[in-house]
């Protein structure tokens, strides 16, 4: 059974930075395709950020230069380090994996699994 379990937000003002976490179980983040989604009030569930498994990123253009996608092999942990955070980054953001280790294609939702409950990142003043 594949699952994550995503942690890590919160309240941020306009600037800010945050980390989010992202911790599976059941099998080993290593050798995955990671990546990072989010959905905002009203809008559809976008990828935000995503890695190969040799650590080849793609990020929507929207974040390019503010998020940051990693993950700790030994602590089986995959993050999100977001940066200059802006309101319209408030959305509720999720971890999930493509068992294909490369490409990362963040926009292809259908192809990642582990989806968990998702936590919820709010920008405001």
């Amino acid at each position: 059974q594949l699952r994550l379990v995503e942690s890590g937000g919160g309240l941020v003002q306009p600037g800010g930075s945050l980390r989010l976490s992202c911790t599976p179980s059941g099998f080993h983040l290593e050798g995955y395709t990671i990546a990072w989604f989010r959905q905002a009030p009203g809008k559809e569930r976008e990828g935000v950020i995503c890695s190969s498994a040799g650590d080849y990123t793609e990020s929507a253009d929207s974040v390019k230069g503010r998020f940051t996608i990693s993950r700790d092999n030994a602590k089986n942990t995959m993050y999100l380090q977001m940066s200059s955070l802006e309101p319209e980054d408030t959305a509720v953001y999720y971890c999930a994996v493509d068992w294909r280790p490369y490409p990362p294609i963040c926009t292809l939702l259908p192809r990642y699994v582990g989806w968990g409950q998702g936590t919820q990142v709010t920008v405001s003043s």
